[in-house]
């Protein structure tokens, strides 16, 4: 009998598991080998995707067929169970080997017909097309999947995937030290290094220092994840606050570094210098003065120095431009609640729409796989076709899963924010400079100052209230257009 190994493979664990079966392929190598004189020396069988190099069965299979001096040949199911790229195809070429496609009936060596050759190019060329197309339609359905709030990877720290459901969930353990991390660092006493050494001491855990700053940044635990270079609104569960995150992103940025002071000095890091465009700085006089003043690092500057009382006083005019006239946020506010209503109506109907085409799919199923049994339809037809309609039901089920919570957030934060800028200036005027300085937080992305005046840039969507407030152009919220990211507020 003529020696010979065969060659089985699946992409993933989770494809084996639902049909695409490395017994089903091995059941019909090993019957095509007994079939046609073959002894079957070895098999090696992969559960990962062939679309690039590395497989390590198949490196396996390489290194002996191109040892062996009597096992010359290789049983395959067909041509993209053994490859999906060029690369692995010139490789086996090379060992002028015999390869044997069973399911077609083809068979591939240094002697083969040209034209058996030639279909062979174009049967690995479809499987590389397929794999480059498939991996489109992944990147189409992460980015799908995003835009409906779902975090689309590996969690992160402090999260955990939910295999489910697809989407992530807190975790309970880590989440907990996550929220010790930003506590921590939010005091402004702690560096990463000593921060490293705390959350060792309390919990256990060894965290690289580069990787503590990677969780301070990451935005996901207030609900805003990035994914190719876009931000999202999530739909997971956030466990940090907004305020708390913006104070930790002022004490990485440097407004609270240096010494860590344990004076609070309310508003530093908050502006900028107009004549230079560097940092106001702050330094504490007599264990209790706090005075203003520019950075400097390019020579001396213009600006004068300025009192804690001052800057207050300076800053709080700021919130004085975003001021809502009560009659226009009882209307605004009025047509929020209608847009509300009217989306918890949308995802009902939504929801009903997909409930049916999902129950359709299913009977397709069902009704296919009994046709299956019965003979009535090839082999080939019925894996094609389960394999749409399985992806076909994955899009619905998330479509679902999206809409089990209508997303009525940004029309809730548009009127909290509506409400915040309406009462934030007489609110502020009641507050200490450290309650005044979040406050500002919330609604500042930063405020360049000169000796008389002080220039804002909003957060979004103050800007828009600041322009309509200057201009006094009030109108519906469609007009507003008033969608606020939610961890801003």
């Amino acid at each position: 009998m003529k020696p010979a190994v065969l060659y089985a493979r699946v992409s993933s664990r989770e494809q084996e598991q639902e049909g695409y079966s490395i017994q089903a392929q091995l059941k019909l190598l090993r019957a095509y080998a007994a079939k046609n004189g073959f002894e079957v020396v070895d098999e090696f069988i992969d559960i990962e995707t062939a679309k690039s190099i590395g497989r390590k069965r198949f490196g396996e299979m390489v290194k002996f067929v191109g040892k062996s001096m009597n096992c010359r040949t290789i049983l395959v199911e067909k041509t993209d169970r053994l490859y999906r790229n060029f690369e692995d195809q010139v490789r086996l070429e090379k060992l002028d080997i015999e390869i044997h496609f069973v399911k077609t009936g083809n068979v591939l060596s240094k002697n083969a017909k040209a034209q058996t050759k030639f279909m062979h190019g174009i049967e690995v060329a479809s499987a590389k097309y397929y794999s480059d197309n498939l991996s489109e339609e992944v990147i189409k359905g992460m980015r799908e999947k995003a835009e409906q709030g779902i975090y689309p990877g590996r969690a992160p720290f402090g999260y955990r995937n939910n295999r489910l459901t697809r989407t992530i969930e807190v975790h309970p353990e880590n989440s907990e030290i996550v929220k010790r991390i930003f506590g921590l660092y939010a005091t402004g006493k702690y560096s990463l290094d000593s921060l490293r050494m705390q959350i060792r001491a309390e919990f256990g855990k060894a965290i690289n220092r580069s990787y503590l700053h990677t969780i301070l940044l990451n935005s996901v635990y207030i609900g805003i994840f990035g994914w190719r270079e876009v931000k999202y609104q999530g739909s997971h569960e956030r466990f940090i606050s907004p305020q708390l995150f913006n104070t930790v992103q002022a004490v990485i940025h440097g407004h609270h570094k240096g010494k860590y002071s344990k004076h609070d000095i309310a508003f530093r890091g908050m502006m900028t210098c107009a004549h230079d465009n560097l940092t106001v700085t702050a330094e504490l006089k007599k264990g209790k003065y706090v005075y203003y003043r520019c950075s400097g690092y390019h020579g001396k500057c213009e600006l004068p120095r300025f009192r804690e009382e001052q800057i207050s006083e300076k800053l709080g005019g700021v919130l004085k431009g975003i001021q809502v006239p009560d009659d226009v946020l009882a209307r605004i506010s009025s047509r929020l609640e209608h847009d509300q209503e009217r989306m918890q109506k949308d995802a009902d109907a939504k929801r009903e729409k997909l409930a049916q085409r999902l129950d359709a799919i299913r009977n397709r199923m069902s009704q296919a796989y009994s046709d299956k049994l019965d003979g009535k339809v090839p082999e080939d037809f019925w894996q094609r076709q389960m394999s749409q309609w399985q992806e076909e039901e994955q899009q619905v089920k998330l479509a679902m899963e999206a809409l089990k919570e209508p997303k009525t957030d940004c029309v809730l934060n548009a009127q909290r924010t509506l409400e915040l800028a309406n009462v934030a200036y007489s609110l502020y005027l009641t507050q200490k400079p450290a309650e005044q300085a979040e406050l500002l937080r919330k609604v500042l992305l930063n405020c360049s100052i000169d000796a008389v005046s002080v220039t804002p840039t909003y957060r979004k969507p103050f800007d828009m209230i600041f322009e309509r407030a200057k201009m006094k152009e009030w109108s519906g919220r469609e007009d507003l257009n008033l969608r606020p990211p939610g961890p801003e507020l």
